[in-house]
């Protein structure tokens, strides 16, 4: 009983404010889409195959002749851009409440899994090889090209082949069915140096005499806002199937005709303009790194003053930061022409400054 306990008291018995709001909702939503997101793509690898002149054709079969197969393929493809929302709406939550300065384990390994969400949705994004995902790991690939010396040589071993082709398939398939697994490793490791010290409170107070236990208050909370969420997902499958995909992913890959403008997915967006940005390639390259690695970053002393009191200062540049991402998201989509590439550059040096 002692030992039940021991393994269930961080769970139910956690001490939590009370005063805590919905934004604090979306890590538990991020649990469970994502493990929905895991069983919905073990269904999908059963019928896909990952062959360059069968994978565009096995997607198709998969939507129209498999039961039920349209369904999860939707699913799979709507609850990504929705994992993206969700955890940009938690990175948000936990930079406003300076989460990072009193739980920087917990996030640390929070950044660690946006990173690895970040590589299993580009890997999962090839998948189809329909015209922007065959062009899009073209260019995105070709950003090793810009380390000096051996980048040449590391986008050929990546790969496999002078050009993105059937071993390239092959090995972006392969990573992208194992990487989730090592997600939900660092998802369970999250949670639980979360719940060793428990949940940030709004006000800023670390009295526990302000909390009270989570179980059962917060869990029907999460449920019901979960349901909430996902009934919207279930409206745009029924409505609005496509939406968030790309219409020149409609046609199969033609590796002898580029599109007429090559961008990623929208949560990939700001990062892409801020590549785009720097005239240097191998500047543009580190800009693009720095701009995930930088939430790393931010712990360091000097670089950040934050505290759990209420700064006007600092809720300022956290919208200014919100506000650079979110033009930078824009201009991701526009071509690179006036006003567009000035925007970007004023908006990327904000991103980076405050």
């Amino acid at each position: 009983m002692k030992l039940m306990k021991f393994y269930t008291s961080p769970l139910f018995d956690l001490p939590t404010p009370f005063s805590i709001n919905l934004f604090w909702n979306f890590g538990f939503i991020l649990g469970f889409i994502t493990t929905i997101q895991v069983i919905s793509g073990l269904f999908l690898s059963m019928l896909f195959i990952p062959s360059e002149s069968d994978a565009f054709f096995s997607i198709i079969h998969i939507m129209r002749d498999s039961n039920s197969g349209w369904f999860i393929r939707l699913i799979h493809s709507n609850v990504a851009s929705l994992i993206f929302l969700c955890v940009y709406i938690h990175l948000a939550r936990g930079l406003y409440t300076s989460s990072f300065k009193t739980k920087s384990h917990a996030w640390n390994s929070g950044v660690t899994i946006f990173i690895i969400v970040m590589a299993a949705a580009f890997f999962g994004y090839v998948l189809p090889w329909g015209q922007m995902s065959y062009w899009g790991a073209t260019v995105i690939t070709n950003i090793a090209s810009a380390i000096p010396y051996i980048g040449i040589y590391l986008v050929k071993w990546m790969w496999g082949n002078f050009s993105v082709s059937q071993p390239t398939l092959n090995r972006f398939f392969s990573i992208h069915f194992i990487v989730p697994f090592f997600m939900l490793m660092m998802m369970v490791i999250h949670i639980i140096l979360l719940h060793s010290t428990g949940s940030s409170n709004p006000m800023g107070s670390k009295e526990d005499m302000e909390k009270i236990e989570f179980q059962i208050m917060f869990t029907i909370k999460d449920f019901l806002f979960f349901s909430s969420i996902f009934s919207l997902v279930f409206i745009s499958i029924s409505n609005y199937p496509d939406i968030f995909m790309d219409p020149e992913n409609m046609n199969e890959a033609n590796p002898l005709k580029a599109p007429v403008h090559i961008q990623p997915e929208w949560y990939f967006l700001f990062a892409y303009a801020i590549l785009r940005s720097i005239t240097s390639k191998l500047g543009g390259v580190l800009a693009l790194i720095f701009s995930i690695l930088i939430l790393f970053f931010i712990q360091i002393k000097g670089l950040s003053k934050v505290s759990g009191k209420f700064s006007p200062i600092v809720k300022l540049s956290f919208w200014i930061k919100v506000s650079s991402f979110l033009i930078l998201t824009f201009v991701g989509m526009k071509p690179v022409e006036l006003p567009f590439s000035v925007i970007g550059k004023v908006s990327s040096f904000l991103y980076f400054f405050i």
